[in-house]
């Protein structure tokens, strides 16, 4: 237990004559040459690849597809100074945000329900222009194996948050935040948004390397959280906590090895930060040694450990029903 209370604040078959044809058709295989390579062959996705690179590195516009395409419109590609938001809920959320979208894209013939109605309304009212897309258009946009549910919203990126401001908002309560360590998966980071969200936690800490980032996976997962759940991004983890240490706060970590049960944890109503570590790998060497203390969540013996949000969502659900019972 810590040793004082802290206060305050990503084969070639070469067709020859056929034998004994007499050389009948000969005329048809002159001047064919070799196959061309996969790369040189327009409709080939590797050429399609190749393509893209070579526009990339030359800095040329998104691509556009061949000329005369299903749609005979442009195709539309991710730029780098934007994040794309797929899926309806998470699209109406951000638009009922009013987060500054500079687009919004529908999949033609789209089953239209509220909320393709709702999010066509929020855009149409608000200026932003609206883009009827097919189907391969849009997942070209959101991304490979993403599910976009017909429609997508083209935002600027993510703006992370200072410190400081996690802390602001904790003036009328003992400050709870959530710190990863390792957790690479955006999905896993959307659902602790989600969690923090929903327990009415102060916010996320993120290192900047070795970490998810909120991207449009992120956003998704979260279900719109990331709209109203300040995350922040740092150089150093292991500083950062030292620095909250300084500042009042304790540092707890989730492992399945700690020595301290979530049910006995007496630091729940105080000024408190919750390290999750990644599935793999588990806590960090410096950031356990920084940690006042390791917690463990009681789990069945046949079930090895819980993914990193299922573990933050179990944790703060812990502590908020801790602080709920102390009138905090």
């Amino acid at each position: 237990m810590a040793e004082r209370r802290r206060a305050g604040a990503v084969r070639k078959h070469k067709k020859g004559a056929q034998a004994g044809s007499g050389g009948q058709g000969r005329k048809k295989l002159e001047g064919r040459g070799p196959t061309p390579k996969a790369e040189d062959r327009p409709y080939h996705p590797k050429a399609k690849a190749k393509a893209r690179a070579e526009r990339s590195a030359a800095g040329a516009q998104p691509y556009r597809g061949h000329q005369g395409g299903r749609s005979g419109r442009p195709m539309v590609h991710k730029q780098r100074d934007t994040e794309v938001i797929g899926g309806r809920n998470s699209v109406v959320e951000a638009l009922v945000a009013k987060v500054p979208a500079t687009a919004l894209y529908v999949a033609e013939h789209i089953d239209a329900d509220d909320r393709v109605r709702d999010a066509l309304a929020r855009a149409t009212g608000r200026g932003i222009p609206v883009t009827t897309v097919t189907r391969d258009e849009l997942d070209h946009l959101v991304g490979e194996g993403a599910v976009h549910q017909g429609i997508a919203l083209q935002v600027p990126p993510y703006r992370y948050a200072k410190i400081d401001q996690l802390l602001s908002q904790s003036d009328d309560h003992a400050p709870l935040i959530v710190a990863l360590d390792g957790v690479t998966d955006p999905r896993n980071l959307g659902a602790i948004i989600r969690s923090v969200a929903a327990f009415g936690a102060d916010g996320v800490i993120i290192p900047e390397r070795r970490s998810a980032g909120v991207t449009a996976s992120a956003w998704k997962t979260s279900a719109g959280a990331a709209l109203r759940t300040q995350v922040a991004m740092v150089p150093n983890l292991t500083q950062t906590l030292r620095q909250l240490k300084k500042d009042g706060l304790f540092v707890v970590g989730l492992d399945g090895g700690g020595d301290v049960s979530l049910p006995e944890l007496n630091l729940a109503t105080d000024p408190l930060v919750i390290v999750v570590g990644s599935e793999g790998k588990g806590l960090s060497r410096l950031v356990r040694e920084t940690c006042d203390e390791i917690v463990s969540i009681p789990i069945t013996s046949g079930v090895e450990s819980l993914n990193a949000g299922i573990a933050a969502a179990v944790a703060m659900y812990a502590v908020s029903t801790a602080r709920s019972g102390s009138g905090e």
